[in-house]
């Protein structure tokens, strides 16, 4: 294990560690931040990572070890403690308050006051400013419930940009974010660093670490493994570092479709009834993984949820198989095979209170119980096959809540694809989750492939689409901009499209 050990740290961890009873999650973690610098801190889903910014933010009291901030003894015992010392934390899982507005949520527990009254006036303006530096230009009175999940993301940005803190925590910051949102928080990140403000990073997308980050930590197994003093450091070390192991290959190989094959789902003209998209026409063989590119309000999610009979059309077709599908609710698509894996997996995919075993049921009680009569029995039999094939950690009885990211997007993508689907569309499949999970999510792709159905991939990860695609559609502003065969689809073919 290596640490920095600058005298200069305004953050210093010595000996941090956390159990749990009999559960060690972190183990004697020693750690500088220093004024001004982004820490990059990495590590597979159940590395510690969480677990370590909670015990920084207040949330979480450490079981040994000490602090120290700006150079005093640092021992937060609540959230407030640690945002009176300038220190913030943006969660990975959003935390807003859906039905309050935009500049509400940006400044709760703080709002400013004039003449004993809220001065929403003042709260409208500084939400908006901060808004449109983030790239949102709605209105801050907009409620929260009604904004896509890009768009409530830049809200918790922009939340925590404006607490005027000294040291701030990113999870996943960029997850839910396209290029041209991701470019314009890294430009706040920047400015903010020139004012000696500090960061940790965390971030599975590997991509970003050489642009933003000064330095690079990795945990593993709730260690510290390795600090980079630099961040220009290969993917494919940083990989190997969270993993403990070679990896060689992070995207199977898939072979093409027939060529002689007829489209098992075919998308002539179809155009959204509330604008995001029109006139979008593609189809996808038996076999082959289409991908579907584009930046943050292209259209990409509302044209999948429109095929799945989630949002109305008002004009175009789909035909499965070569049969015309009505698309007035999701139970249309589902009739013809097709499936849907949303993009927000807690708020649209599972059922979190819930077990493995109950969400893997619903919408498959006939498979479950064929004669009608379903039992916990049946359940839990019916849940363990799912969780066999699809390599998921955990058991029948566990509620799906405790499970890590990666699983729990295994959960949701082995419900939908227990209905023995033709056609299934995964909205941002890996979103938010560890390199091992993904490779894990990848495989299953490829699997889906080989079994002969037509698999379309809708991903804010350039990189996923082309390394897991045949073909990819490019979306800009609703519309089609092209379909890109393999050999073409490189990066700045692709960008060339979606930005026109």
């Amino acid at each position: 294990m290596t640490s920095s050990t600058s005298s200069e740290a305004g953050l210093s961890l010595r000996g941090v560690g956390k159990r749990y009873g009999p559960n060690v999650v972190l183990t004697d973690v020693s750690l500088d931040v220093r004024p001004g610098e982004v820490l990059a801190l990495l590590g597979e889903n159940g590395a510690g990572k969480s677990t370590l910014s909670a015990i920084v933010a207040g949330l979480v009291n450490p079981s040994t070890g000490s602090m120290t901030w700006l150079g005093k003894p640092y021992a937060p015992q609540a959230p407030g403690d640690a945002l009176s010392a300038g220190i913030g934390l943006i969660h990975q899982e959003m935390r807003l308050l859906l039905d309050l507005s935009i500049a509400e949520n940006v400044f709760v527990g703080r709002l400013p006051i004039r003449n004993a009254r809220i001065d929403r006036q003042t709260m409208n303006e500084r939400a908006a400013e901060q808004l449109h530096r983030l790239g949102l230009d709605v209105s801050p009175a907009t409620p929260v419930r009604n904004l896509r999940v890009a768009a409530q993301q830049q809200v918790e940005i922009a939340k925590a940009l404006t607490q005027h803190a000294r040291l701030l925590i990113f999870d996943e910051p960029t997850a839910a974010l396209g290029a041209d949102e991701t470019d314009r928080l890294f430009e706040q990140i920047a400015s903010l660093k020139q004012d000696g403000v500090s960061f940790i990073y965390i971030s599975h997308r590997l991509d970003e670490i050489a642009r933003i980050a000064d330095r690079v930590a990795v945990l593993r197994d709730g260690k510290l493994v390795r600090t980079h003093e630099t961040a220009q450091v290969p993917t494919k070390t940083l990989v190997e570092d969270m993993v403990g192991r070679p990896l060689d290959r992070m995207f199977p190989v898939i072979a093409a479709p027939d060529p002689k094959a007829a489209p098992l789902i075919e998308v002539a003209g179809l155009t959204s009834a509330e604008g995001a998209f029109a006139d979008v026409s593609f189809s996808v063989k038996p076999g082959e993984v289409f991908g579907v590119a584009g930046i943050v309000g292209a259209g990409r999610t509302e044209l999948m949820r429109a095929i799945a009979g989630a949002d109305p059309v008002s004009r175009g077709s789909v035909k499965v198989n070569g049969q015309l599908v009505r698309l007035n609710g999701p139970a249309d698509a589902l009739a013809h095979g097709v499936v849907l894996v949303p993009e927000d997996r807690k708020a649209q995919g599972l059922i979190l209170a819930q077990t493995i075993g109950e969400n893997l049921a619903l919408g498959n009680y006939p498979r479950v119980a064929p004669s009608g009569w379903v039992t916990s029995g049946r359940v839990q039999a019916f849940a363990r096959r799912g969780i066999t094939r699809f390599l998921i950690k955990g058991m029948a009885e566990q509620p799906v809540g405790t499970l890590s990211g990666g699983n729990q997007q295994k959960v949701v993508i082995a419900k939908s694809i227990l209905r023995e689907p033709r056609i299934v569309i995964l909205d941002e499949p890996t979103r938010g989750i560890d390199v091992g999970a993904r490779a894990a999510i990848y495989e299953i792709v490829a699997e889906l492939a080989r079994e002969g159905m037509a698999v379309i991939v809708v991903s804010s990860d350039l990189d996923e689409v082309l390394g897991l695609s045949h073909r990819v559609m490019v979306l800009s502003r609703g519309a089609n901009r092209g379909v890109l065969d393999r050999e073409a689809a490189g990066r700045v073919a692709v960008m060339e499209l979606a930005t026109t």
